[in-house]
């Protein structure tokens, strides 16, 4: 009976599994079919667009083609490898075990020095493979410039979004555009005038000597009138000298003048036809726009929300007098201490009214736009960053339960719903997003919250501040948001600035209060809830329409909160990819299908660490993301294939990989990554104990309140418990001196000395 039962299940899942793939087949080809109806139905007299689309699906064809020939091949040499290595290893089992058992000689140290040949040896061929490639790359990019098909070929690049009829620049400008946003010339300093390369030494000296001759004083006791320093000094402004001024080898000059020429090109283009250049959002590359187009869904966020007024007065001097006088009312009666008060208070030279940009959603219909305010030099902007250094550590304690900080904080929070065994084949996951949260805050009720939440969970001051005069400070960042677009200048109604550290805290805030019936609910059933901002993600193991009646009704909870959400077995959600397969979790690296391959390209004028650091961030994700092997065998072929395209060369992709799996991999071994499920799983398994870069920073924020009690300390001098605390427990960081500089290329040999 229990193998008959076992047998039954067996054939049930795969029925089960065969019937799901027929039934997507289906909904696919429908949908094909539909889409072509569509298509066909118009009909463009300037144009024939069946020929066109021929053309595409037939480029895309001979392009399947060759990548499916890639795939073969590449699973066929590595089995080849595989077989190889292991003969290799047997070979060397036999040798060592006649060496060893041979007792007229030291078997243990020959084998050892045989061992260290073949090492030798093996690096030394992999060494003439290297060259051999970029030998042959260098011949396949000379042949592809001459070829006379070049001009006619489709890139593979990561390209700008281009939302205009026509395209305006010539191939070499949109080659350039194509690096993106992250890429810097290559020796920009180098190609300018020489009166401004003086004043930018005389400014880089100034700054690195203030550094050395402070912390040589306040660490060492060295006076500033001392005579070592005067000799770094002038050791320093030489080391400078040097490093601007010297000639950089032709090709470099070249390639510095062209790219520099692009710039001036692109930028010409820019201003006369009336274009927009920004970055996309969430896509990493370029968007390119009229700038009548970008206004218009501008406005139609503006109408959409009614968050914003347009002002006919600047009222940045009242603005900034109102701060001001806020801060010093409230210190002169003693509810903030005075080194709190110099935190907060703006720099009256620096100030200046924030201003307003957008980051257009390439991957949402009609792309929407994104408003993103610039508040560096805002005169709020202290009290935000204040209070989001005080507040946002108890919110992360406090709400640790239903916070998704990552795509793996989620991975770890299902895999503990699974052993707690309510994980199933019958589990559906839900996922739901809140529709322009920040501009839709509802001010007033928002600080009423934030007072709520503090109060709820025992605090009657937060270091050491009331919470009446909290929520003064808070009440001041929000309302005094006053900002310029275009020429004109607005106020902030509605909601935060989005930009503004305070305003991300507050809606978290805001939105503990909101799902406090979904989180009751889905506690009661023992569902999982998370949050990450304005994205839930839930877990729902009763019919689909009772979960739909129950967001349904979420909707009408507030007036300002709308969510749209998706129901389903297999889900996207921030980068990873959940899928239910028969009652086993399946979990992978997610692309947004409009998101372009775009890393930081080669070409970009970065220090060389910058670009292996990205590869290995890749690849360390990948193995924490992927649930099996081959899931990330098919992630490890995208990232490459995404480096290659960004003109990572091959042989420094596969250096990369051997350094990262180096612990896996043998040094003997041809292949630079392993293609073994055990150590898969063994490497998978101790990066997933390790806590990602957010993970680390929210727990840096939660400690530093779990020591801290000055919510309880009422009467005593912050400052002066500051430097007592500060003695007690020194920075081991405060004796060691880091200095940052412009990396340029023809820079670095002067700096490494």
């Amino acid at each position: 009976d229990h193998y008959l039962k076992e047998f039954v299940d067996c054939q049930r899942k795969y029925l089960s599994t065969r019937n799901n793939k027929q039934l997507q087949k289906f909904i696919d080809n429908f949908h094909e079919n539909e889409l072509f109806q569509t298509i066909s139905t118009y009909r463009l007299n300037s144009i024939d667009q069946d020929q066109y689309i021929n053309r595409l699906m037939s480029i895309r064809e001979k392009q399947s083609t060759i990548y499916e020939d890639l795939l073969m091949l590449e699973m066929r040499v590595l089995f080849q490898l595989q077989e190889y290595d292991q003969q290799y290893e047997n070979e060397f089992l036999q040798l060592e075990s006649h060496l060893l058992n041979n007792i007229n000689i030291n078997g243990s140290c020959v084998y050892q020095q045989i061992q260290q040949h073949m090492n030798y040896q093996t690096n030394k061929l992999k060494r003439q493979v290297s060259m051999k490639i970029r030998s042959l790359r260098g011949i396949l990019i000379k042949n592809r410039r001459r070829s006379s098909s070049a001009k006619n070929t489709i890139g593979v690049w990561p390209e700008p979004y281009l939302d205009l009829l026509t395209n305006v620049f010539n191939r070499y400008e949109w080659n350039y555009l194509s690096f993106g946003p992250s890429c810097i010339r290559i020796n920009q300093s180098a190609i300018r005038p020489r009166h401004q390369q003086e004043i930018a030494i005389q400014k880089d000296h100034k700054s690195i000597y203030d550094k050395v001759g402070h912390h040589l004083n306040e660490h060492y006791f060295v006076p500033m009138t001392a005579t070592i320093l005067k000799q770094y000094s002038n050791q320093l402004l030489h080391d400078l000298n040097r490093s601007y001024f010297s000639p950089l080898t032709y090709n470099d000059q070249t390639l510095a003048l062209k790219q520099a020429k692009k710039v001036v090109s692109i930028q010409r283009k820019i201003k006369k036809h009336h274009l927009v250049l920004c970055v996309t959002d969430k896509g990493y590359n370029f968007y390119i726009g009229t700038e009548k187009e970008f206004d218009k869904k501008a406005q139609n966020l503006f109408q959409d929300t009614n968050a914003f007024i347009e002002l006919k007065e600047n009222p940045f001097n009242k603005i900034q007098d109102n701060v001001i006088h806020l801060l010093n009312k409230i210190r002169a009666k003693n509810f903030i201490f005075q080194w709190q008060c110099n935190k907060m208070m703006p720099n009256r030279i620096k100030c200046q009214l924030a201003h307003l940009y957008f980051n257009p959603k390439t991957h949402k219909d009609g792309i929407p736009v994104r408003p993103i305010e610039n508040t560096i030099h805002a005169p709020t902007t202290n009290i935000s960053n204040y209070l989001d250094e005080i507040i946002r550590p108890t919110f992360d304690k406090e709400c640790q339960n239903t916070t998704i900080i990552d795509g793996s904080s989620l991975i770890q929070a299902l895999h503990q719903y699974m052993r707690k065994g309510l994980f199933k084949s019958t589990t559906l996951f839900c996922t739901f997003d809140i529709r322009n949260l920040y501009t839709m805050l509802p001010q007033e009720e928002a600080l009423n919250i934030l007072i709520e939440f503090l109060n709820i969970h025992g605090y009657t001051k937060v270091k050491g501040i009331p919470l009446e005069t909290i929520r003064l400070l808070a009440s001041i960042v929000l309302k005094e948001n006053v900002f310029v677009y275009g020429k004109k200048i607005y106020q902030q109604v509605l909601g935060g600035a989005m930009g503004s550290s305070f305003t991300l805290t507050l809606a978290n805030i805001f939105m503990w209060k909101w799902q406090k019936e979904l989180v009751r609910r889905q506690d009661m059933t023992c569902e999982y809830y998370g949050r990450y901002i304005d994205d839930v993600f839930m877990t729902w193991n009763k019919s689909e329409n009772a979960l739909k009646q129950i967001l349904e009704n979420a909707n009408t909870w507030h007036p300002n909160i709308k969510l749209e959400y998706k129901i389903g077995k297999s889900l996207p959600f921030l980068d990873v990819l959940l899928s239910n397969i028969n009652g086993m979790l399946s979990t992978s690296v997610y692309h947004k299908p409009a998101a372009e391959p775009y890393v930081v390209p080669f070409i970009s004028d970065h220090p060389r660490h910058v670009f292996e650091n990205i590869v290995q961030t890749s690849l360390r994700r990948a193995i924490k993301y992927s649930s099996t092997f081959q899931l990330f065998n098919d992630e490890r072929r995208y990232i490459k294939s995404t480096f290659l395209y960004n003109g990572y060369p091959s042989s420094f992709i596969d250096k990369t990989f051997r350094k990262f799996f180096s612990g896996y991999v043998t040094s003997q071994s041809f292949r630079p990554f392993f293609d073994n499920e055990a150590q898969f799983i063994q490497m998978r398994n101790g990066l997933s104990g390790q806590p990602s870069r957010k993970q680390s920073q929210v727990e840096m924020r939660i400690a530093t309140l779990t020591n801290d009690n000055d919510h309880l300390v009422e009467d005593l001098d912050k400052k002066e418990e500051f430097i007592i605390q500060k003695n007690k427990n020194p920075n081991k960081l405060q004796n060691i001196l880091i200095i940052h500089y412009t990396h340029e290329k023809n820079e670095t040999d002067s700096w490494e000395q």
